[in-house]
Order: structure tokens, then C-alpha cells, then sequence
């Protein structure tokens, strides 16, 4: 399938002012339900909690500077089929970095990215030497953050994949390689797999593979817990997925209309699978700044995302991609993640995994909360495909 790309054209973020005060009257008038009838997260983000934030939000929380970081740095836009597509292109100074484009997922953003960038792309000024540089392309998926929003359905997991493939060809790069976690794991495997020739490798910080009959039958400790950690998120922690791929619409209604909702759905999501400690003491601040959550919040705020991000799980959660990759890839294991797979659960569809390693701490949203790791494990990863 050949993609239709249209020119590159330059884009600056710029709020107007009208929609930021439209933001501050809506907190000012938040209607919020009765406390939760337990004392820890089990029924959801705590009262207690969302009121501090919705009046950090509207009081305190300074969006101009968030844009600010987003427009030091080059921002475009493309049209991909028929879709605009947003990305950062930050490149290197080093001549012969490698060409790499990240892909965040839900409910993440390019602000994921934000404190990765410097050493990416520049490791000689970040403790690392210029055969670590990479040229950054820093893309939103479609629907999500400042990418258009598709109009009619198609817009899987493998077509987006292609869309990046047509995204870097058009950048005039024809050997690079690809990382991602969450929907952008999803991606970025799908790239190894339909392996079109641009992408040279690959790096996940989630392994998607199903597990193999050896380790269902006779598991170690690790998968053990790998399985029980799967278990509970399938029995506890699914509920949105289930509404998102099934019903993004109706929910759209919601988080369309009331900023607080939107900010308790995305940010309850950074409690559960993010390495914050464990029982009463785990709490999202404990690894995140409160700026930089609503940073990532408002990226869907702005441009009233919620539907149209959640209809990537309609077109590709309930039969995901799993079709073998033979490229070389890397595969980092943080240890809060969802799905924390084996080498021998992963290599039944990653056939040439050149890098496996397991970190000590992070979770699920690891470029976000834990940079200097993450820059070290895409480092190295792409460090073993020379």
C-alpha cells in the first residue's frame, strides 16, 4: 500500500488565549462526585486527590511555559493520507547520527519525550559519545495530541506503521530505525514485521508477544510474575480499554466536556503503571512533577482528544498485531510494566532479538519517568546493531 504524503510545512504551537480562559472557567465550576468509599485508589483516583489537582490546574499551572519547551524545538506537520500528521524533527549535531523516530501511546504524548531529547541527540553535552547520536522524529499518532484526526476508520496499528515508514521516506531518510512503548511498541513492531526496507531496527520497552506453551505449562519465578501481574491487570485495571475499543464515542462525550474527567482518566493511569512505590505510599508524584502530568493532560485537553484517541483501541486492541519481526531488536523489561515478557516468551514472534535487558526500576511510561535509564537502554540497544 503506497501512502499519500503531501509537503512538510512548518508548525508553531500557539493557544489562543480564549481557550485557556474557557479551560479555567470549566475548573472553576467542576461538579465532583461523593468521596470514594475506600481509603486507596482500588475504586479509582481518589476525591481527595482531583480536587488538588483541579485547583493546582486553575491556579497555579502555567501552560505557556509547556508550549514553550514544545516550540524550542522543530515542530511540523504532513499530511499522511489524507490525516495531518504532527512531529518534532530535532537533529543531531553529529553528521552521522542514526535516524530514529519514538512513538508515545495512550495515554501518553510527545511530552513523554521532552527530557530525552538533549541526550538523544546530543550525548557528547549529556555523558555519552557521538556514536550515540540520534536524529529525532518525535510524532503524535493520529487523533492524539496536534495530529489530525482521521474521518473515516482504517487507522490501525499496521497503518500507521506504514505512515511512518512514508513519514521518514519523506524526511529523505532511507536507513533508520524505530522505538516505542504502549500503542507505540505496537507500532514499532508492526514496522519490524512488515519490514519495507527503510527500518534497520527496532527498540520496545513493551514486549507484545503471546506467551508460549512451555511457559504456561512449567513458568519460572519471574514469569510467574510476569502472569500474575497480566492477570491483574486484565481482572482490575482493563475497564478503560474495554470502553475505549468498544464505545470510544459515547465516552468521548464526557471527556470532551469536562476537563477534570479527562485529567482523572489519563492521570489515574500513571498510579497503576508507574514504579511509584507500592500500598498507601505509592502516589504518581512520587516520580512525576504535577506540571508534567498536566503537560501530557493537556495535550488531549486542547485538542478535545478524548474520543478520537481512544478509537485507536476500537480499530486494534481486540486483535492485536502479532506478526513475526525478523529485524533486529531491542527489548528493555522496567519492572512496573503491564507485560513484562520472558527472553523465550518474546522470541516467539522477535526472531532476531539482539539486546534483552531487565532495569531496575520504572514502569509503563519509562522515557517520562525514569529519562536517564531510558536514553541508556535505547543506547545500548541500538549500540548491538552495529
Amino acid at each position: 500500500m503506497t501512502m499519500e504524503t503531501g509537503p512538510i510545512r512548518d508548525f508553531t504551537i500557539d493557544t489562543p488565549q480564549s481557550e485557556l480562559d474557557d479551560l479555567n472557567d470549566r475548573l472553576a465550576r467542576t461538579r465532583f462526585p461523593e468521596k470514594e468509599t475506600v481509603e486507596d485508589w482500588a475504586q479509582g483516583i481518589p476525591l481527595a486527590y482531583v480536587e488538588e489537582l483541579v485547583a493546582y490546574w486553575r491556579d497555579d499551572y502555567d501552560w505557556r511555559r509547556c508550549e514553550a519547551a514544545l516550540n524550542a524545538h522543530p515542530n511540523h506537520l504532513v499530511e499522511i493520507d489524507g490525516v495531518d500528521i504532527h512531529f518534532l524533527h530535532v537533529r543531531s549535531p553529529e553528521a552521522d547520527a542514526r535516524p530514529l523516530i519514538l512513538t508515545h501511546g495512550w495515554p501518553g504524548s510527545v511530552v513523554e519525550f521532552l527530557d530525552c531529547i538533549g541526550p538523544l541527540t546530543d550525548p557528547v553535552a549529556h555523558g555519552g559519545t557521538a556514536e550515540d547520536a540520534f536524529h529525532l522524529v518525535i510524532p503524535s499518532l493520529p487523533g492524539y495530541g496536534f495530529s489530525g484526526k482521521p474521518a473515516e476508520t482504517g487507522w490501525s496499528v499496521e497503518k500507521i506503521a506504514e505512515s511512518w515508514h512514508a513519514l521518514m521516506t519523506a524526511l529523505g531518510y532511507d536507513a533508520w530505525y524505530a522505538q516505542g512503548g504502549d500503542w507505540g511498541a505496537m507500532v514499532t513492531s508492526a514496522i519490524g514485521a512488515q519490514d519495507k526496507g527503510g527500518c534497520k531496527g527496532i527498540h520496545v520497552n513493551m514486549i507484545v508477544a503471546a506467551p508460549p506453551k512451555a511457559v504456561m505449562e512449567n513458568p519460572t519465578e519471574e514469569e510467574q510474575q510476569a502472569l500474575a501481574r497480566l492477570a491483574l491487570y486484565r481482572a482490575k485495571g482493563a475497564g478503560y480499554s474495554k470502553q475505549q475499543s468498544t464505545r470510544p464515542q459515547t465516552l468521548g462525550y464526557a471527556l470532551a466536556d469536562s476537563p477534570s474527567g479527562q485529567m482523572a482518566w489519563i492521570v489515574e493511569k500513571f498510579h497503576d503503571w508507574s514504579d511509584c512505590d507500592e500500598g498507601e505510599g505509592a502516589h504518581p508524584e512520587n516520580v512525576f512533577s504535577r506540571d508534567r502530568l498536566l503537560d501530557n493532560v493537556m495535550l488531549y485537553w486542547l485538542n478535545n482528544a478524548g474520543a478520537s484517541s481512544g478509537r485507536l483501541y476500537w480499530h486494534s486492541f481486540g486483535s492485536p498485531n502479532l506478526d513475526p519481526v525478523e529485524i533486529p531488536t531491542g527489548c528493555s523489561l522496567f519492572p512496573h510494566e503491564i507485560m513484562r515478557a520472558s527472553r523465550r516468551w518474546a522470541e516467539t514472534r522477535f526472531k532476531n532479538i539482539v539486546y534483552f535487558e531487565s532495569v531496575e526500576r520504572g514502569g509503563h511510561f519509562a522515557a517520562m519517568e525514569r529519562p536517564e535509564a531510558f536514553v541508556g537502554e535505547v543506547r545500548a540497544a541500538f549500540r548491538a546493531m552495529d
